[in-house]
């Protein structure tokens, strides 16, 4: 049975504090995407460690280099390199695209902004790290996949995905701005239950 989800509230406090520093300041989409593109960061962040501290892991269906991979410590820096420099690029293709956007736009952030930006950044940092001290401690319990482990972090950012291929992040009022925390944070509760009932229950197995 799996253990009980300590990090699942602080996870769910961080986006309904999200949409109400939006609210309260008014954000658009673009501006929001700031702090979830800042959440994004964090979350690959905890990844690559969660990765980089594996014990005993199962490779069935990763290859490196053609190469059906081992259960090793190259095995196991080759994957946080990749993970590190394809995650890094994918992220740095969203700030280009966030930075340019404002520019565009002739609007400026504020110091009442930026502070909303920091302490949501903070907000996520903190709740990530409790649902990634969970997700240490069962992996270290048991022996999870480690391919499982590099791709999950890219499924909490298609809500980001949906709004930029869509043209929402052009702007937007408070219903889109609703509508887009809303798609996020069900991306972020679904993914940590995955993590934490499936992933956890297979470490143990």
């Amino acid at each position: 049975m799996p253990s009980r989800d300590h990090a699942l509230g602080f996870i769910l406090a961080s986006n309904l504090l999200t949409l109400l520093v939006a609210l309260l300041f008014r954000w658009d989409v673009r501006e929001l995407l700031w702090p979830y593109w800042l959440q994004s960061v964090v979350i690959g962040a905890f990844a690559a460690r969660r990765i980089s501290v594996l014990q005993r892991f199962d490779v069935e269906g990763v290859s490196i280099n053609d190469q059906p991979a081992t259960e090793s410590a190259q095995t196991r820096h080759s994957t946080v390199l990749f993970f590190v420099m394809h995650y890094g690029f994918f992220h740095f293709g969203y700030f280009v695209f966030l930075w340019t956007g404002w520019m565009e736009s002739g609007s400026a952030i504020t110091s009442l902004d930026r502070l909303g930006i920091a302490l949501l950044a903070l907000s996520f940092i903190w709740s990530h790290w409790r649902s990634h001290r969970e997700h240490v401690e069962a992996d270290l319990a048991g022996r999870p996949n480690i391919g499982k482990l590099m791709f999950m972090p890219y499924l909490r950012v298609i809500p980001m995905h949906l709004v930029i291929l869509f043209g929402a992040a052009r702007g937007g009022g408070a219903g889109t701005v609703l509508v887009f925390v809303v798609l996020k944070t069900l991306a972020d509760l679904g993914m940590h239950r995955f993590e934490h009932r499936r992933l956890q229950q297979a470490a143990r197995e």
